[in-house]
């Protein structure tokens, strides 16, 4: 990773870049434009942070700006919304996101409600980072994405960043928004390299068509738009042109973008690394059908399997995972090459 004594990039640059000096880039960023701009958490400030996304900043912009906290995530979440009221842009970090309902209360009761409750008067620029996702070995307690969590709570919105450019942009666009913005970066994906543009901020609420196609939309998120784009490679090779979407926003929901995807390819394949029932997936089908889209095939899920919990063991974990090979049966299903 590049360190803070090297020149960084021209806004507006756009070179290649890991996933975690993506979010290492936004947050200097934002800490540079905004004074008011913090960040806190537990280990945000030694040796980089636990996932290595913070280092130089403890040094570049003091402890005073990249603060250490107990590990309290309801306490220090809610000392965020306070400092918020403030005039300072707190941005927290989960150290995994299996802690988020241990904040519960913050998240659902105090965030996204303070500024209703008050009239309009105060707004509560508080951005939650979210290390999310399976792959590493962490057991059960460890490796949940938790993206759809909290899609059902109006007033907070909620980012997915599949690639290192959506790990930049939604983190600064999160940032500069005046709500509580949950922004969930995957794991495993730390390493992963991309092209990044400098000073590029999201449009919220909006997905990113990485790859377009004429025969089944497959919509994807978090670790899953890797496996989409290697599941759309082989696909190719079968004949099948499939048209690729990164979600990047599970609230608000992109459902124009994805709409107009489905309406053109008539089938769609969900590729979620979280349990379907209850999820973004289910609810886009679910818009999709009551908008009275026209299906060529039923839609299809592909997720973790239902009623099992996330394992320690490797091989097991790495059956749990949807791989690309799951999306591209998926799609020939959907398609008619295999049969359903």
């Amino acid at each position: 990773m590049s360190t803070q004594t090297e020149a960084a990039p021209a806004m507006g640059a756009t070179v290649e870049m890991t996933y975690r000096e993506a979010v290492n880039a936004a947050l200097d960023d934002a800490m540079a434009e905004d004074p008011s701009v913090i960040l806190m958490g537990e280990d945000v400030d030694a040796d980089g942070g636990v996932f290595k996304t913070n280092a130089g900043l403890p040094q570049k912009y003091g402890r005073e700006r990249v603060m250490a906290t107990p590990i309290c995530e309801n306490g220090f979440t809610n000392v965020a919304l306070g400092m918020s009221l403030t005039g300072i842009r707190p941005v927290v970090e989960f150290m995994f996101a299996d802690f988020m309902p241990t904040a519960g209360d913050a998240i659902v009761n105090q965030l996204p409600k303070y500024r209703y409750m008050s009239g309009g008067q105060f707004s509560v620029p508080v951005t939650l980072r979210v290390v999310s996702g399976a792959g590493g070995r962490f057991g059960t307690q460890h490796s949940a994405t938790g993206e759809s969590w909290f899609m059902a709570q109006p007033g907070m919105r909620v980012a997915v960043a599949g690639t290192p450019a959506a790990a930049y942009e939604l983190l600064r666009a999160a940032i500069r928004n005046n709500d509580p913005v949950l922004v969930h970066e995957h794991k495993a994906l730390y390493a992963r390299k991309g092209p990044v543009t400098r000073g590029a901020i999201a449009e919220i609420g909006k997905a990113a068509i990485l790859r377009e196609g004429t025969d089944v939309t497959i919509l994807a998120s978090l670790m899953m738009v890797e496996r989409a784009m290697a599941a759309a490679d082989e696909l190719a090779g079968h004949g099948v042109s499939a048209e690729v979407i990164d979600l990047r926003w599970v609230r608000p929901l992109d459902m124009e973008t994805i709409g107009a995807s489905v309406a053109k390819t008539g089938r769609l394949v969900i590729a979620e690394e979280q349990w379907h029932e209850g999820g973004w997936g289910a609810t886009v089908i679910s818009n999709l059908t009551r908008n009275g889209q026209a299906w060529k095939s039923v839609p299809r899920a592909v997720a973790l399997y239902y009623d099992t919990l996330i394992p320690y063991s490797p091989p097991l974990e790495d059956e749990m995972i949807p791989s690309a090979e799951r999306i591209v049966t998926a799609a020939r299903k959907s398609v008619g090459q295999i049969p359903a």
